[in-house]
């Protein structure tokens, strides 16, 4: 059995590796499937990785505490990487942070360090500590401003609420939120706003749970619609798809990717990704010489499918229970051109991502 095909059908949870020590000083926040992440970027002294979404530096910890390496750890929150800075004064030369978003990563890290990388660790999506500060206005449980902005710039959500048009507003939470009540909910959200300006998370949550008369069990009919306003706001979707293109030029041959998902819209961009970078898309055989024009592949998948938290972490983490990781390891072909799938994608009017 080759090495590839043995990768190939690693366990689809994750399973307890080998505990890594804690660093001291290090970040108390724990990421999802962290020893997932962990073996599958599998670092070694030496070597420099990128945490292209710090948050609350929790695999920027563990891959410090793993082995004798670097990180440079990105964030396009300011609040994230100030909180960061004990954590890299404590670990100087070793803990390197960037303000600046994971899908410029390319960029940025190479204005940091000449040094080649041999990770990219990628957790998509909010992070707890902007899901729980209720000023950043996130969550649909805490009442602040109605912002969403992980960059603390750009058009926020209350923006969005106001402004967009209510068939725009529909398409929006239809399409973003995988809400099959959209039409229903922008047409409340259009009345409301005739009467005042809807200013809080708060606000907003109430007149989205008066407009769905049929309640899901354990998801709060609030759900879908932060989902697609965050999404919208912080252009998550464009902000994956330039990152992952991002890795792509920045990870040496060997160099490993493990990407974190949460729902099913970034999930299937990862995958889709991931599949065309390693030919493994439908239609062609990989004991195959590839056809003629066909780009070489640009990574290996280290599993067929996601992997997914175990029952174990998810009764720790609730939020864990939708997380899925794709990882590969990068060949030593040259990049894809943009033109050839990802990466084309360009940043709307409003400011985004994650």
């Amino acid at each position: 059995m080759t090495k590839t095909r043995r990768r190939s059908e690693t366990s689809r949870r994750a399973s307890a590796p080998a505990a890594v020590e804690p660093l001291p000083g290090g970040s108390d926040h724990v990421p999802v499937l962290l020893e997932a992440v962990l073996a599958a970027l599998a670092p070694h002294d030496g070597e420099t990785y990128v945490d292209g979404t710090f948050g609350g530096g929790g695999y920027s910890s563990g891959l410090l505490a793993a082995a004798r390496c670097r990180v440079l750890g990105i964030d396009r929150d300011p609040e994230a990487v100030r909180r960061g800075a004990a954590l890299a004064a404590q670990l100087p030369g070793r803990l390197t942070l960037i303000e600046g978003r994971f899908g410029d990563m390319d960029q940025l890290v190479r204005s940091a360090s000449p040094d080649p990388v041999a990770g990219v660790a990628l957790d998509l999506g909010v992070s707890s500590q902007q899901l729980d500060s209720a000023e950043r206005g996130f969550s649909f449980r805490l009442d602040g401003p109605l912002d969403m902005r992980m960059g603390q710039d750009g058009s926020s959500a209350a923006d969005l609420v106001a402004q967009l048009p209510e068939d725009e507003l529909a398409e929006l939470i239809r399409g973003l939120g995988e809400e099959r009540f959209a039409r229903r909910i922008a047409r409340a959200i259009a009345a409301a706003r005739r009467q005042a300006p809807i200013r809080t998370t708060g606000e907003l949550a109430e007149i989205v749970r008066a407009a769905i008369r049929h309640r899901e069990p354990g998801l709060d009919p609030a759900t879908r619609t932060f989902q697609a306003l965050r999404i919208a706001v912080n252009d998550e979707l464009g902000e994956l798809d330039r990152g992952l293109v991002a890795a792509e030029r920045l990870l040496k041959p060997g160099g490993r990717l493990a990407v974190v998902a949460f729902h099913s819209l970034e999930d299937a961009r990862v995958k889709t990704f991931l599949r065309q970078r390693s030919g493994a898309m439908a239609g062609g055989s990989r004991h195959l010489p590839p056809a003629p024009g066909t780009l070489p592949p640009t990574f290996t998948l280290l599993t067929r499918r996601a992997i997914r938290p175990g029952p174990d972490e998810i009764a720790r983490n609730p939020r864990a229970r939708s997380a899925r990781l794709r990882a590969a390891e990068r060949t030593a072909a040259p990049p894809w051109p943009a033109i050839a799938g990802h990466g084309a994608s360009r940043r709307s009017g409003a400011e985004h991502a994650r």
